[in-house]
């Protein structure tokens, strides 16, 4: 059986000399592994949330189209889809420092060049870049906690590690509203630098170079092309589902053909001796539960902050920043839960707090299902508090649950698992209530133009105007009288909350869902074995 070892190498002789007892303590001090990481962390993971706000600025600036900006936020998904699970198996076979490291400075420079390079060409394949960085920086900031911290502290590391990162996500749109509306579009990448340089420099300096010895010497290439490819096309489905259409023969072919590749990436590698994802992982229950609430976990917080945000910006005519500041108490709320998630999930396992986490995000959902187009603030934070506990509780739970359980060996791979099912459900949240809403629109519009004073004749114009309107803007046209630019926006409006409360309703379903899931795949599931 293969075992990992931890690589106490020398770094250049700035460093303390690789034998003394400076540097055998700052490589051993698993805290400072917690520490590195959640530098590289947190930089990728508030890059992702601060985008979407920089969007609009940088299609104004650069003269992009939609579909440019949504290559923006697409091909950054495609890359990282594509490479999260190898990122974790290169990490555990050569060293997971090494590639943490190299995600990190990768990242960094990706980010710097996106401020630079004056085109939209250049943003989306420089995205690309910070995509591909990603996966090599993401599953490898688990795989070394997990080589780090002993089974009876790993499950406080994740917490740490769950907070940092739904905080960082929760955080984005109040630094990215920040630094777009005083600054530029382009600080939001630059922002990356400063703390990207300090994680290469901390972590250069701490991190020990865990890596699994006993692989042999083949590495998996047809697996990786195989799951890249399959993962590529079930991402590209899924985030041009509400452009192509869900029943095109596009969207359709896309998911076909990568559930297709993605059995036949299954079967295979059951046949290999080493394979890039052991198939044998899935044999634990809780691991694999733990994976399908993640992915779920996701859906619910990026496709809930989406539309969150439309909703505050264009129909309660709040700044972003004043948007980002409302959202607060989901940021504080995740900040309490990630450590009370990781404390209750040692005590008990995941099985009280995984289905407490998604019963939370119910009630969440089910309270935004009330919202209307006036609604006080006094309605607004009860659902952000808890969908902040339930995101972070769930958080810390899947992560003892995916990589807790996983053989120390297959730590890093267990981590790109995990973090490919946070991608591939944040794009699936966001893309499939988009699509919910734009539907609920559709269907509605005219009525509530009408009911709102709109004549019918111009009503019916005005259906034209839908997808403004899913995204919360009502049409509204320069000289139109202003009674009736009055009727036009309540009646958008109007709609548009139509949309949300069914995009709400559907969540807090698949919630009671997560969590009955949760229930029956955790229970009598024993903690993992700590050799394993």
């Amino acid at each position: 059986m293969s075992s990992t070892t931890v690589d106490r190498s020398a770094l250049p002789s700035s460093a303390p000399p690789p034998g003394s007892p400076a540097r055998r303590s700052l490589r051993a001090n698993p805290w400072l592994t917690l520490a590195a990481v959640a530098f590289g962390l947190f930089m990728v993971q508030l890059d992702a949330s601060v985008v979407a706000i920089a969007n609009p600025a940088i299609g104004r600036d650069l003269s992009a189209s939609t579909a440019d900006l949504q290559w923006v936020t697409n091909s950054y998904l495609l890359a990282l889809a594509a490479s999260l699970i190898l990122g974790g198996k290169l990490g555990d076979r050569f060293g997971r420092r090494t590639f943490y490291l190299a995600g990190v400075a990768g990242f960094t420079l990706a980010s710097v060049a996106i401020g630079v390079t004056g085109s939209i060409e250049g943003v989306i394949v420089f995205r690309a870049a910070q995509g591909l960085f990603g996966g090599l920086l993401m599953p490898n900031t688990l795989g070394l906690l997990r080589a780090a911290f002993p089974p009876r502290r790993f499950g406080t590391a994740v917490g740490i590690w769950a907070m940092v990162s739904a905080v960082s996500t929760a955080l984005g749109p109040i630094a990215g509203g920040v630094l777009v509306e005083r600054v530029s579009w382009e600080s939001v990448f630059f922002i990356n630098a400063p703390i990207g340089i300090v994680a290469l420099l901390f972590g250069a300096v701490v991190l020990p170079q865990a890596r699994s010895e006993g692989t042999g010497r083949r590495f998996d290439v047809p697996g990786v092309l195989l799951l890249a490819v399959a993962l590529l096309l079930l991402v590209l489905g899924v985030v041009k589902g509400e452009t192509w259409g869900w029943s095109s023969a596009g969207t359709l072919g896309c998911l076909a053909a990568g559930l297709v590749l993605l059995v036949g990436f299954g079967v295979y590698e059951t046949r290999i001796d080493q394979p890039l994802l052991p198939m044998r992982l899935f044999r634990d229950r809780a691991l694999t539960t733990g994976t399908v609430v993640t992915a779920l976990n996701f859906f619910v917080l990026l496709g809930v902050i989406f539309f969150v945000m439309l909703y505050l910006q264009n129909v309660r005519g709040l700044s972003p920043v004043d948007a980002g500041v409302r959202t607060l108490p989901l940021s504080l709320a995740s900040l309490a839960a990630s450590p009370l998630g990781a404390l209750l999930t040692g005590r008990f396992g995941p099985r009280l707090t995984m289905p407490l986490g998604m019963l939370l995000q119910a009630a969440a959902a089910f309270g935004m299902a009330a919202w209307d187009t006036a609604s006080p603030y006094g309605a607004m934070w009860p659902p952000f508090v808890a969908l902040g506990l339930g995101v972070g509780m769930v958080l810390a739970a899947s992560s003892d649950a995916i990589v807790g359980r996983a053989p120390v060996r297959d730590a890093g791979v267990a981590g790109g698992l995990q973090a490919t099912a946070l991608q591939i459900g944040g794009a699936l949240g966001t893309s499939v209530l988009v699509s919910l809403i734009g539907g609920r629109v559709g269907a509605t519009l005219t009525g509530e133009l009408t009911a709102a004073g709109v004549p019918a004749g111009r009503a019916a114009e005005l259906l034209h105007a839908r997808d403004a309107v899913a995204m919360g803007v009502a049409p509204v046209s320069p000289g139109m009288p202003d009674s009736l630019a009055r009727a036009v926006v309540s009646g958008s409006h109007q709609a548009f909350m139509n949309g949300v409360h069914t995009a709400a309703l559907v969540t807090g379903v698949l919630c009671l869902i997560g969590a009955a899931t949760a229930a029956a795949g955790l229970a009598r599931t024993g903690r993992a074995a700590p050799g394993n």
